[in-house]
């Protein structure tokens, strides 16, 4: 264990954790943004562009073509690190998570409490009539999934680039940042916005980055940690 990090976590009665995509890439899940990640692999179009929502629009098949290959994971199970912030959160000490990840891995592995900035794959909805479907009936149709009800196209309830953040998801994520006396951030290179900008808010005591690489709120926090984040996290590690 860290014992600066389980001191702070000892001392704290109001945790928020805010994570990206290095809190999924301990369970295999691709990140965007390293050497092996989804911008550095060769497409048609570059991810950015392909995620758009007037990519969507314009290139429905080629989008979902993409979206099944890269975006639905198959057989990701929680980390260390999302099983210990369900335990924090059973213990009464973490009061929220607020994730950009779309994998649905904190609630698999009993988070309750789940700001998603950025949706879930798990949750997919008809643009005409609003039947939803799960994740499963995205990757096992065929060019464009089309709706059983209506004929409408089935879209996952993710963020698409150009679109903007849940306003109820982002108000939620915002209080819970407010009302936290201890904020971990992990596996995030607070590079992408809206959701990086939401440490702003944050007005508690300590403030602590668990990244593998060096992030622009290191000079904020009151401890950082360049490891990985379940090793960080988990509670018997050395």
């Amino acid at each position: 264990m860290v014992p600066q990090l389980e001191e702070l976590i000892r001392d704290s009665s109001n945790i928020v954790f805010f994570g990206g995509a290095g809190v999924s890439t301990e369970s295999g899940i691709p990140d965007f943004r390293s050497v092996d990640g989804l911008y550095h692999q060769k497409f048609d179009y570059p991810p950015e562009v392909m995620l758009s929502h007037s990519f969507f629009l314009r290139h429905t098949e080629e989008f979902y073509r993409f979206y099944r290959e890269k975006l639905i994971v198959h057989g990701a199970k929680p980390n260390a690190a999302h099983l210990r912030l369900a335990a924090l959160e059973r213990e009464g000490k973490l009061k929220a998570v607020v994730t950009q990840n779309i994998d649905g891995l904190h609630q698999a592995a009993g988070s309750r409490r789940v700001y998603e900035l950025h949706g879930s794959t798990l949750r997919n909805y008809c643009m005409k009539c609003g039947k939803f479907y799960d994740v499963d009936f995205i990757d096992k149709s065929e060019g464009v999934p089309r709706c059983t009800e209506c004929g409408g196209i089935v879209k996952p309830d993710v963020v698409l680039y150009e679109e903007g953040l849940d306003p109820d998801t982002l108000e939620g994520a915002v209080r819970a940042i407010q009302g936290a006396d201890l904020l971990i951030v992990g596996g995030t290179s607070l590079a992408v916005y809206p959701a990086a900008g939401l440490l702003q808010y944050f007005r508690g005591r300590n403030l602590v980055v668990i990244n593998k690489q060096p992030t622009p709120a290191d000079h904020m926090a009151s401890l950082v940690l360049n490891m990985p984040i379940g090793r960080a996290l988990s509670a018997d590690s050395e």
